[in-house]
């Protein structure tokens, strides 16, 4: 792990210029409103994103490639609001944007520069075998939209759902996950399992905070970021042949660690570097391949 990870360096120490200006996009870019932009690196203000890398990929199969994929979902604190959005757009793009580029750096995956954003629609989701649901700690969901996100998974799609924190959270996800498969309890993942050591072997489950938590409780060693969320957790929900068709990243934020990698250079080495890609990394390689 040491010497692939050696090759890791923040994006705000390195300054990495574009490898390619126009890139073709997958044919099957998922919401259909118009509100997102095909490349995330048009989402900000005044061209905030757009020095960040791109490469080349095949103008001929533009969809033989692995895409990262978010979910929009109706998850919304009180109060808050992000761009007119919900808490489904927690660390965006930053965070895809960059998992993205040290997923194609770091392994042989072929990897989509642009990545995407679907709804909870089941012509949506279908064209993409993982998908990341960030900060569901609020979450509400019809019958419907449970039904379709349950047959997603139990067709042989994967969900990896992070960054929300203590009991309250937990309870109103719960909530959610029992409407999603009324019938399966999440279970809580022993370190022995592969999904810890499918690329990179991890000794610990981690607890990532986000960077401010992290250098607030620096000094005290302290990473969770409320008093009732002090362990991390990794649950699954399983299928009928044992394969886990949702990981749960609880009292934790990998999300983060991507996002916030070039923000400080000790939060990059302790958390990013050391966790929140290895494990991201490891899932996206579970999720493939299982």
């Amino acid at each position: 792990m040491n010497q692939l990870l050696a090759a890791l360096l923040p994006f705000g120490l390195i300054g990495l210029l574009s490898m390619a200006a126009d890139q073709p996009s997958p044919t099957n870019f998922g919401i259909k409103d118009g509100s997102m932009p095909e490349d995330p690196r048009e989402a900000g203000r005044n061209g905030q994103f757009l020095d960040f890398p791109t490469w080349p990929v095949s103008k001929e199969l533009p969809n033989d490639l692995f895409t990262f994929c978010r979910l929009r979902h109706n998850s919304q604190k009180s109060g808050r609001r992000r761009n007119g959005g919900g808490d489904w757009l927690t660390d965006y793009p930053d965070a895809d944007l960059n998992f993205s580029y040290r997923l194609q750096q770091l392994t042989s995956l072929q990897v989509s520069p642009k990545g995407a954003v679907v709804d909870i629609d089941p012509e949506q989701m279908r064209h993409y075998p993982f998908i990341y649901m960030i900060e569901p700690g609020h979450i509400t969901l019809t019958d419907e939209e449970a039904k379709t996100m349950r047959d997603y998974m139990m067709n042989g799609g994967f969900i990896m759902v992070d960054d929300f924190w203590g009991e309250e959270q937990w309870e109103n996800f719960y909530s959610a996950l029992k409407q999603i498969f009324p019938d399966r309890e999440p279970q809580e993942l022993p370190l022995e399992h592969e999904i810890f050591h499918m690329v990179f072997p991890l000794k610990v489950k981690p607890q990532i905070p986000s960077v401010n938590a992290a250098l607030e409780g620096r000094s005290q060693g302290i990473t969770f970021e409320r008093e009732d969320a002090k362990t991390p957790h990794y649950r699954a929900i399983f299928d009928d042949k044992k394969r886990i068709v949702m990981i749960i990243c609880h009292n934790t934020d990998l999300g983060d660690g991507w996002e916030e990698e070039g923000t400080d250079p000790w939060y990059f080495r302790e958390f990013s570097e050391k966790y929140a890609y290895p494990l991201g990394i490891n899932i996206i390689f579970y999720a493939l391949t299982h």
